[in-house]
């Protein structure tokens, strides 16, 4: 047995098997980040909350994700890098399995922090491992087929989840994950070899406390800064004393990180010029990008009445166009100025999400689909360039400490995203809806003669006495009012989203141009 997995792990084809198994564990990774959202109307329906408490779906997911990654380096060099990803896949599974068990939306989002957990390991372990199997002249072309997992479950993820929740119950939007799981965890004792890291050093625990309370305190207070039982608003006590803890667990991590000997996040990476600007880049684009991804799935669903399936198939030439770009993006980064694709890919992403800023309670098909398909390219060309810029000049031996910072800065970025997403909707909508009411002028005779015809309308259609159909029209003419504030709302958030994720074309002027014979296809050193 021993020689016939040594024979098959020397052989060419080996890294390819990785890279096709470490695959399988990104799409289920990214699609639990994008199954979620045409279910979010359904889920809201169910369980009978707003946005403000349903955002914590997401938020809770992408959270957790990121406080883990940091902490998967260390475990895959302790452990094992194969166990580790096993370990991860497992989590995933189980934590997929009870969320499909929830029976209201407290446990639900509790058992997305288990998934979270599993999610966490998946993508840095896995993109380490393919970094490690890869020689550096194809490390770009095998980080553009990786993303193509991503892509999958960008454009697969929303469709089958449109499917499920309107064939089934929003519930088997996570039990799918569970055969997928099993067999990825077949797959993973079949083909990976083990590799452990020569030395491993204690685990950094209160770096790990006190960066979670940090994260986790500063998204409650953005994320309720605006709800509606937060009657204080930001001055209330609540949204203070979060502020505070939040800045006491930063204060705690920083001091720990500068001066232990073995930090859990080892800020000497960002040392590295094009290793930082690179991550501020992901972080901007995590706050715009996956900020507003919740919004597009309750526009169409409450706004347009577009049903789940409808809606996850408006998702799908995204995935496709952006698993098309993106190998294209990684072979082209290998040859030519990353910088330059990047810079369009953030530009593009920036014009889709503008678009996105113009709709109203008649946009057409084609109208929303503009936008996602450059979104798709933009998408395709942003990601496989700049993982290729940011890992190019790091040595072998803490590419899992920089392949799991790297995924960090874009999950904090898109918790980031949805908290601030979550309570600018709330905060607009509110607006709009007492702006549109002071416009509505009851005496008005334009507003007299349309409630009158809707009620000559409503007393034809339905019947009833007049009386009835007089509330019948109020209550119509209100409903459009809510259903056009609701809009306004949504603009305005992807209108911020592009405004924000246009500045990473700044710090992507800064990045520096590898001098000839250095970078990625130059021996790595420390």
């Amino acid at each position: 047995m021993e020689r016939f997995e040594s024979l098959h792990w020397d052989h060419p084809s080996y890294r390819w098997w990785v890279l096709a198994n470490v695959m399988i564990g990104t799409f289920m990774a990214v699609l639990d980040a994008t199954i979620v959202n045409v279910a979010l109307p359904k889920i809201m329906a169910a369980f009978g909350v707003d946005v403000s408490k349903i955002e914590w779906i997401i938020t809770a997911y992408l959270l957790v994700f990121g406080v883990v990654l940091p902490t998967s380096g260390w475990i895959a060099d302790r452990f094992g890098y194969k166990r580790t990803y096993f370990l991860a896949l497992f989590l995933f599974t189980f934590g997929s399995f009870l969320c499909g068990l929830s029976w209201n939306e407290n446990v639900l989002i509790f058992f997305r922090v288990i998934q979270g957990l599993g999610a966490g390991m998946l993508m840095p372990v896995g993109l380490a491992i393919v970094t490690r199997e890869f020689p550096i002249r194809q490390r770009g072309t095998a980080l553009g087929f990786w993303a193509i997992a991503a892509a999958a479950s960008v454009s697969l993820g929303p469709l089958i989840g449109g499917y499920l929740v309107d064939a089934f119950h929003w519930s088997s939007i996570f039990f799918v994950n569970v055969p997928i799981g099993i067999f990825a965890l077949l797959v993973t004792l079949i083909i990976q070899r083990e590799y452990r890291a020569d030395q491993s050093h204690r685990f950094d625990l209160l770096s790990f406390v006190s960066v979670t309370v940090f994260l986790g305190f500063l998204l409650l207070a953005l994320s309720d800064g605006n709800a509606e039982w937060n009657t204080g608003g930001w001055n209330s006590p609540f949204i203070i004393t979060c502020f505070m803890l939040s800045f006491i667990g930063l204060v705690v991590f920083l001091a720990n990180t500068l001066t232990v000997t073995h930090p859990l996040i080892d800020l000497g990476l960002f040392r590295n010029f094009n290793f930082a600007i690179t991550n501020a880049i992901l972080f901007i684009f995590g706050v715009g990008m996956f900020g507003s991804t919740f919004l597009l799935p309750l526009y169409l669903q409450n706004s347009l009445g577009y049903t789940a399936l409808q809606t996850g198939a408006m998702f799908l030439p995204v995935g496709i166009l952006q698993a098309f770009v993106s190998p294209i993006a990684g072979v082209l980064s290998d040859k030519l100025s990353a910088k330059i694709l990047a810079g369009f890919g953030i530009i593009l992403l920036a014009i889709s999400l503008f678009l996105n800023s113009r709709l109203s309670l008649y946009s057409e098909h084609h109208q929303i689909m503009t936008a996602l398909i450059i979104r798709g390219f933009a998408m395709g060309l942003l990601f496989t360039p700049l993982s290729a810029l940011a890992l190019a000049e790091i040595p072998p031996q803490k590419m899992a400490q920089a392949s799991g910072l790297f995924n960090v800065i874009r999950q904090i970025g898109g918790s980031f995203g949805v908290a601030i997403m979550g309570a600018m909707l709330t905060r607009r909508l509110i607006f709009h809806t007492a702006q549109f009411g002071q416009a509505v002028d009851t005496h008005s005779p334009v507003f007299q003669s349309v409630t009158h015809n809707v009620q000559l309308f409503a007393q034809h259609a339905v019947g009833g006495t007049p009386a009835t159909a007089a509330m019948q029209a109020g209550a119509l003419v209100s409903s459009h009012v809510a259903q056009q504030a609701f809009v306004q709302a949504v603009n305005d958030d992807f209108f911020l989203a592009g405004a924000i994720t246009l500045i990473g074309v700044f710090p992507l002027l800064l990045l520096r141009r590898r001098r000839k014979g250095q970078g990625r296809h130059a021996p790595t050193t420390e």
